[in-house]
């Protein structure tokens, strides 16, 4: 195709066919264009010579995991769940009542949406973001690591609110999910020459993308920042033990430690709750 457009540029009608006797694809050409035609390709392969027009790419290896479906189900759950039981008294990420020791309410802001459409919208992205992580790194070492990294996030806006307002959403964990993609590609390193090109063009795309997707107007742009930032942490650190945190018997343990920090904080929400009725 490459040599056919180079033929046209130089005004030598061609047409590219496949022969049937084993010789593939080429190109036809008139007997009187044949030695102009053959002068015209060796000229554009001397001053191509080197042009890194096609290149060996690796592998990406990116797999999707429809396990983040579960996730999603969870989402709805608490969505549904709230709207008959109140929630968001007992799981509200409020900076006050975090620093007088309900340390639970990091983890169950993170299952609280504030309507419809705000849930829709994480179960989205999230859906898509959490579904390469657990992939990437593992169903249940992914959806962990992103969950604490949500989690890291509401600590954030702990450590730098100090507003009484109460936080909410999955937007944290879905920027974490983010993060944890962004620095994947750091498990390049040493393994290519271009490992330093690929991670800069990895970071750079996450990072593009955080700014399109967690910093409109009206979004908590802490909670999204730190869940991003812990996602970025959490990622370098899965990339240097990529093997390990794989194995079957890894993401059995990781499942088991979200399903407890799933069920643990919520259960002491409600308690809580219930001692001040």
């Amino acid at each position: 195709m490459d040599w056919s457009l180079v033929l046209v540029s130089q005004g030598i009608e061609t047409s590219i066919e496949f022969s049937e006797d084993g010789a593939g694809w080429g190109l036809l050409v008139t007997t009187q264009d044949y030695q102009n035609a053959l002068d015209a390709i060796q000229q554009y392969r001397l001053e191509n010579r080197g042009w890194p027009w096609q290149q060996r790419i690796l592998r990406p290896g990116f797999l999707f995991d429809w396990g983040s479906l579960a996730w999603i189900l969870l989402l709805l759950f608490f969505f549904l769940l709230d709207a008959h039981v109140n929630l968001r008294a007992p799981g509200l990420m409020v900076g006050i009542d975090v620093t007088h020791g309900q340390w639970w309410r990091l983890f169950t802001a993170i299952w609280l949406h504030a309507d419809l459409g705000h849930l829709a919208s994480n179960a989205t992205f999230g859906f898509l973001l959490l579904g390469l992580v657990m992939g990437r790194y593992g169903t249940g070492t992914g959806v962990l690591a992103a969950y604490l990294a949500g989690a890291g996030g509401n600590v954030v806006v702990w450590l730098i609110s100090s507003d009484q307002h109460g936080h909410l959403g999955a937007s944290g964990m879905v920027m974490a999910g983010l993060g944890l993609l962004a620095v994947q590609s750091f498990s390049l390193w040493r393994r290519t020459p271009r490992a330093p090109k690929y991670i800069l063009s990895s970071m750079v795309g996450g990072i593009m993308l955080f700014l399109l997707l967690g910093s409109s107007p009206g979004t908590d742009l802490v909670a999204h920042l730190g869940g991003f930032i812990c996602g970025l942490l959490f990622g370098g650190l899965l990339t240097l033990v990529s093997a390990i945190a794989q194995k079957p018997g890894v993401n059995l343990i990781a499942a088991f430690l979200f399903a407890v920090l799933v069920i643990v904080p919520w259960l002491l929400a409600l308690r809580t709750q219930g001692s001040f009725h």
